[in-house]
């Protein structure tokens, strides 16, 4: 049993379009995403849990994030919403951070570059502790698989 995403696709229909930074955003999670990532869907009481690998769909529907998972046959293996709540105030810190590092690679000496991105890197990880714990009992991912999601759940989150 293989249990990793091979696509992904992210439901952008009624977004605002993207800005270059934050499609490059996109392109870049979902490259490091399908080159290496981990996703166990665990075992549930009621049903057995289709193998993978999976395709999953991420989307916001009803102010929740929507993790829609499929075999690569299309049979479904999982859908679970979660609240944005958690997610609202590290999302935004990102960014903001992210406008920063954007304005800093232009103007700014290396190491102030390197102090920016350090801060992100941290605020990076905080959403991928938030995202795994949000997880919990529905799919099990690593920390660099948390990451990329992370990634691709701001860029959702920036047009919701």
């Amino acid at each position: 049993m293989t249990m990793h995403i091979t696509q992904i696709d992210i439901d952008m229909d009624g977004m605002p379009a993207p800005t270059p930074e934050i499609e490059q955003e996109r392109r870049v999670a979902i490259f490091d995403l399908l080159e290496d990532n981990s996703f166990v869907l665990p075992a549930r009481e009621d049903r057995a849990v289709p193998p993978g690998p999976y395709h999953l769909r991420l989307s916001i529907r009803e102010k929740r994030l929507v993790f829609d998972v499929n075999t690569e046959t299309a049979e479904d293996a999982a859908e679970f919403h979660l609240s944005l709540s958690p997610f609202r105030q590290v999302v935004k810190d990102y960014w903001q951070i992210c406008e920063s590092y954007f304005r800093a690679v232009k103007t700014l000496p290396p190491s102030q570059i390197e102090a920016i991105d350090m801060a992100r890197r941290g605020i990076h990880n905080e959403g991928a502790r938030i995202l795994q714990e949000r997880l919990d009992g529905k799919a099990e991912v690593n920390t660099a698989t948390a990451r990329r999601l992370f990634t691709l759940i701001c860029v959702l989150h920036f047009g919701g």
